[in-house]
């Protein structure tokens, strides 16, 4: 038994290690892209909105879209039913925005315009049936842009995007190469909870996965620019049909298609919400759901990796308590608990670090951030084994089912 301890011990540092000095190339790729100077790569883009209910800050949310320091491009709010609460909001942003416009075309202001939203616009998206609402919603959307625009960028409603956001996503797509590029969320929360960090540190080790190897990297749909042609030519709407997770979708396509996806650090965009335990589970279970459907090898590496963690550490835990004698397994584990918080920490410290160059509020959670990744990896089991068991989930209020990636089914 002490053998079988020691291996899976041996390779428990091993994986930390090497997370460890992923955690150093993470933040060094952080400062080598923030020390890029801005692009001047700025097409007519067109920004897409799905949006559904109330989210913490939606107005706030939402007004930063047409505050962005972009030359020229439009923003498409979308909905799947006129009632919805966030239409109220989405007509005063859309109200804003005239009044904005009105402001820096007069030409006696003097200064020109740092931004210029051409056109905001809602439009209402058919009830989806094989799909999730949220896909459907994207579907239509892309059938209203102008046909200015050489670019599509995707951004959630619960993200609070900085005002270089635009700018800073499409920069990459100056490369025609690429295929898309893309942001990814940083859990933040007003008034901390227990629950909300934890699930900030659950977070926090998915996006630290993106990086310089585009090969690996991945779409999140919340910040997601690509190039109209390039979603057009992998045909990617009907590509879209009958999923439930648009980002996974893209990326599959991306990959098949052999077109690699550009991580941009400066598109890392805060979602600022709290959250209860059950929310907490709700979300982090979901995202492993998907996670099994449409990429059922990082399902089984998360399941291998976070019942690795658990299980070294408990039993390191339980041989350096109970055991009775002052032998080999006893400073085995206490070796073991000792070395693989260090790199732990240090990658958690890292991560932080390169997080808080692009959104300061992060620095706030340093302490949380270099504690709570002792529960990720449980937390990170639990979904694992969830997704195992069951593929229906409750989304935005809706409950649906994962057939398969290209199948959904809607539950009413």
């Amino acid at each position: 038994m002490f053998f079988a301890f020691h291996i899976f011990a041996a390779l428990l540092i091993y994986l930390s290690y090497k997370s460890f000095r992923g955690g150093i190339d993470y933040l060094n790729y952080f400062k080598q892209e923030l020390a890029k100077p801005q692009s001047e790569f700025t097409p007519f883009a067109t920004v897409i909105a799905p949006c559904k209910g109330m989210d913490e800050g939606l107005e706030q949310n939402l007004a930063v879209l047409i505050e962005q320091e972009y030359p020229a491009y439009e923003v498409i709010f979308v909905v799947d039913d006129e009632g919805d609460p966030a239409v109220p909001v989405i007509d005063e942003i859309v109200s804003r925005k005239d009044a904005k416009s009105q402001s820096v075309d007069d030409p006696g202001s003097g200064d020109p315009p740092l931004f210029r939203v051409v056109s905001s616009k809602l439009i209402v998206a058919p009830k989806a049936i094989g799909s999730s609402q949220k896909v459907e919603n994207l579907r239509e959307a892309v059938l209203h842009t102008d046909e200015r625009s050489e670019v599509l960028v995707f951004v959630d409603s619960d993200a609070r995007p900085a005002r270089n956001w635009l700018r800073s996503l499409v920069a990459p797509l100056s490369d025609e190469s690429i295929g898309a590029a893309s942001g990814y969320r940083w859990f933040l929360s007003e008034k901390p909870t227990f629950a909300s960090e934890l699930r900030s540190a659950w977070n926090a080790s998915i996006a630290s996965a993106l990086g310089p190897n585009v090969k690996s990297n991945f779409c999140w749909g919340g910040s997601t620019a690509i190039r109209r042609h390039t979603f057009e030519r992998i045909g990617m709407r009907d590509k879209w049909r009958g999923t439930l997770s648009d980002d996974f979708a893209v990326t599959r396509t991306l990959s098949e298609a052999g077109l690699p996806i550009h991580f941009v650090p400066r598109a890392l965009i805060p979602s600022i919400e709290s959250c209860s335990m059950r929310e907490c589970l709700e979300f982090t279970t979901r995202q492993m759901k998907i996670t099994r459907v449409y990429m059922p090898h990082l399902w089984l590496l998360s399941f291998f990796g976070s019942g690795l963690f658990t299980s070294v550490m408990l039993s390191s835990i339980l041989i350096a308590i109970l055991s009775k004698q002052n032998n080999a397994p006893v400073w085995a584990a206490i070796a073991t608990l000792v070395i693989v918080s260090i790199f732990s920490i240090g990658k958690a410290w890292l991560r932080s670090k390169a997080v808080g160059m692009v959104i300061p509020a992060a620095s706030k959670q340093t302490f949380p951030q270099l504690t709570l990744w002792l529960l990720s990896p449980p937390l990170f089991l639990l979904n694992s084994i969830l997704a195992l068991v069951s593929r229906r989930m409750k989304w935005r209020g809706i409950t649906y089912e994962l057939v398969s990636p290209s199948e959904t089914r809607r539950i009413d």
